[in-house]
């Protein structure tokens, strides 16, 4: 599990850390800046994540027919993500320019709305290359091809970091577009890592002769209606995951700019720990979807269980790191001494939850692995949007505890998820352990709880 899921952790990390690196070189533009690269970012994904969550279904898929050994099938369920990216693509595009005309609706603060409107126009640009990474990400790592992800997101931060620098202040001969840069780099980046994915995908085929293209490109409308169907669940969990926290950090954009910087600091950051535990779930996904692909229902439990083992070990260190060193972590985005009072407060608050917000992301992908994705999507939904999120609303307007309310309504509801998804884990388990696996190594990718 470990030599799996190591690089996918870098990778997941590397994914959030240009979002951290994005919101560390607008620091010197003020908290408006930092509040709006932010926000914009958190608005964009919550939207982004829709379409990536669709091409999950091919953990599943992908995985299980990897572990029956038909790799014809894995090749052509790379050819069913990748077509349904193209569709999904300009449709999000769409969808996230409608949503830019109506900020001026949200109540945001002047200085970051002027900030705001441009940066989402610009980085909704990089919907099909996001898209497309996506669907090649899955496809490489569900046959245990991991490295050329882990490198595609490291070097992506070079590129972003280096964009960014040239695109925020005007180095190198570029324009000095300050918040806008910060897009554009984005747009950049997500442009390239695609590319290195799609390179990996042909040297791979080339080097260990996978017989990719024996098999004929071809618009499989049945495929593709599985897909969704099995995607529909995880893209609606990961919807209502992140959406939850853009809509905290819509609310945020109604308080004061230090309040809003202060909550998008601490965000980055537990964004930054939960990686760990993201990069788990998808080694966990694999590694169980491959022992159902082969009839071995015992390892995918065990699978399961070791990636959140090693899920709960970390997140106790982060949660610790929290604890001990508040004002250190929050100084490394700004030293604006009343930012800095209010991070710290949220960061105790984020500690809380760091064991449930890992134990709920690793079993996410584990169950993905086992062909559920309908129970994390309806346990999102209760302990977000109808526990966690009214709860923090209330808190943070009615009770008026300001931006502190908003986290600790969100800490209830992760709480809440992750205590309900080890339930529906070992309930899982146990009936798998039970009975045999259907359609193991006979239809790859026929998932038990489609038969």
């Amino acid at each position: 599990m470990f030599a799996l899921a190591w690089p996918v952790v870098l990778a997941e990390i590397g994914w959030v850390s240009m979002g951290i690196v994005d919101t560390i070189m607008v620091g010197p533009l003020g908290p408006a800046a930092i509040g709006a690269v932010g926000v914009g970012s958190s608005l964009f994904v919550a939207l982004a994540v829709f379409g990536i969550g669709l091409l999950l279904g091919l953990d599943t898929f992908v995985s299980q027919a990897f572990g029956a050994g038909r790799l014809d099938e894995c090749h052509r369920w790379l050819h069913t993500g990748t077509a349904l990216a193209l569709v999904l693509a300009p449709l999000m595009m769409m969808a996230a320019w409608a949503g830019t005309a109506s900020l001026g609706l949200w109540g945001f603060d002047p200085a970051v709305f002027v900030l705001l409107r441009p940066y989402l126009e610009i980085v909704t640009l990089s919907a099909l290359p996001l898209l497309l990474y996506a669907a090649f990400r899955r496809y490489l790592q569900s046959m245990s091809v991991v490295r050329p992800v882990m490198f595609a997101l490291v070097s992506a931060n070079v590129v972003n970091a280096v964009a960014n620098w040239a695109l925020i202040y005007g180095h190198l001969g570029a324009p000095a577009l300050g918040a806008s840069g910060a897009a554009w780099a984005t747009v950049i980046s997500r442009v390239y890592m695609a590319a290195v994915l799609l390179w990996a995908i042909v040297l791979h085929a080339e080097r260990d002769a996978t017989g990719l293209f024996q098999v004929p490109l071809a618009a499989d409308v049945a495929r593709m209606v599985r897909l969704v169907r099995l995607g529909l669940p995880a893209a609606l969990q990961v919807v209502l995951e992140v959406g939850v926290f853009a809509s905290a950090s819509a609310f945020a954009g109604r308080l004061a700019p230090v309040s809003l910087a202060a909550h998008q600091i601490v965000l980055n950051l537990a964004a930054l720990t939960f990686m760990v535990p993201l990069g788990l779930s998808s080694a966990a996904a694999v590694r169980v979807g491959q022992a159902i692909g082969r009839g071995d229902p015992v390892g995918a439990g065990r699978a399961g269980w070791t990636a959140l083992v090693l899920g709960l070990l970390f997140m106790s260190a982060a949660a610790l790191a929290f604890l001990s060193l508040p004002r250190l972590l929050v100084e490394l985005f700004t030293t604006d001494p009343e930012v800095v009072r209010i991070g710290v407060s949220l960061l105790f608050i984020a500690a809380l939850f760091q064991l449930f917000d890992g134990t709920q992301g690793v079993l996410t992908g584990a169950l993905r692995g086992l062909g559920d994705t309908r129970s994390p999507m309806l346990w999102n939904l209760a302990g977000h949007w109808l526990l966690g999120l009214p709860l923090g609303y209330s808190l943070c307007f009615f009770w008026r505890w300001d931006v502190q309310g908003l986290w600790v309504g969100l800490s209830t509801g992760l709480i809440a998820v992750g205590l309900v998804l080890l339930t529906v884990w070992i309930r899982r388990v146990g009936t798998l352990a039970a009975a045999p696996v259907p359609g193991a190594g006979r239809d790859a990718g026929l998932l038990p709880a489609e038969e």
